[in-house]
């Protein structure tokens, strides 16, 4: 293992535990995740301070198997990496004060690490990044546009303005009666119906790539209850399908309008909702006969993994970007400065 860059990583932003050992920011040695679904199902969404207890009691198992399973001990890493924000705070103190008790004792660099900046850079561990490229960021808090010109530079080019994607589909899955989390159950009721009920798509102005899903969610919302007082019957397949066609719609038509914009290498697909099979099969239609190179993670790097944080920070490693053990979790952290 001598002369090899080797990054310990750790992810608690929200409900998934996570360590990793990732060895020059491309090959992933372990990737251990705990997941706190079925905690969080009946309330129907990820409760703080319970996600803060398991991962107190999951977080040193955690690391300890990825390690076990990477087979390296504390002498062979290069530096321990962790999610700074955002996310929750308290989610998030968990995993930053295990990173620095743990770089502290054992006398190792320390790299806060930005947790969108994880979800991007997931994509380098199945392909080699060519800059400048351009991210669609999809996750249940984030709906952003990100332009890279190069390594570790992150310019945002359009966000959401309400409710992100990931939150609009668990919203939407509520009111239908689907269980948490929402957005795979829309996605398969999406693939049995026809988009026949007409739902607005929310474009703005006509030179912005920021987004907007509330009116959309809030259309859907008036459509049930609608019906419901009408007596009618309510075809959630065909509702779940024109949902989802109006966000794919809106999604893609600005990433392609960026891309051509920009005049990017590569387009990324980044997040939670990146496992989305929609969205995944319209973004490959519509770049398959571009000369743009689209990327798109597999299912097991799209949602909240330690090895994602493991790539991005072997980045800030390269830079000399270490933090000092003042880091704290943050909540609001902006991408921008990172």
């Amino acid at each position: 293992m001598e002369n090899k860059e080797l990054i310990l990583a750790i992810e608690t932003s929200c409900d998934e535990t996570s360590a990793a050992v990732i060895k020059d920011g491309k090959e992933i040695l372990s990737n251990i995740v705990s997941s706190q679904i079925e905690s969080h199902k009946r309330f129907g969404g990820v409760v703080p301070e319970i996600a803060s207890r398991h991962h107190v009691e999951q977080i040193t198992l955690i690391i300890e198997e990825a390690m076990s399973e990477a087979e390296v001990t504390f002498k062979d890493l290069s530096a321990i990496a962790v999610t700074e924000g955002p996310g929750l705070v308290g989610a998030l103190l968990i995993g930053v004060n295990a990173a620095k008790a743990m770089a502290f004792a054992h006398n190792l660099p320390l790299i806060g690490v930005h947790h969108i900046a994880g979800h991007i850079y997931a994509n380098q561990l199945i392909h080699k990044l060519e800059f400048p490229l351009l991210t669609l960021v999809v996750s249940g808090g984030h709906t952003e546009l990100v332009y890279m010109e190069s390594d570790g530079s992150f310019e945002i080019i359009g966000e959401t303005r309400d409710d992100a994607v990931g939150e609009a589909y668990d919203k939407v899955a509520r009111t239908i009666g689907l269980p948490y989390p929402g957005g795979p159950h829309i996605d398969k009721l999406a693939h049995e119906g026809e988009p026949s009920y007409d739902l607005p798509r929310a474009w703005l102005e006509p030179d912005s790539f920021d987004f907007s899903f509330s009116g959309l969610k809030s259309a859907v919302i008036n459509t049930l209850h609608n019906q419901k007082q009408r007596g009618e019957e309510i075809n959630t397949q065909d509702l779940a399908a024109s949902f989802q066609a109006s966000v794919i719609d809106v999604l893609i038509t600005k990433t392609k309008k960026a891309q051509e914009k920009y005049n990017v290498k590569q387009v990324l697909l980044a997040g939670g909702v990146a496992a989305n099979k929609g969205l995944r099969a319209e973004l490959q239609r519509t770049f398959e006969h571009s000369e743009v190179e689209l990327i798109i993670p597999p299912l097991n790097l799209c949602t909240d993994n330690a090895a994602m944080i493991g790539a991005a920070a072997s980045i800030k490693y390269k830079q000399g970007k270490f933090s000092s053990y003042d880091l704290n979790g943050d909540p609001g952290l902006d991408l921008e400065r990172e």
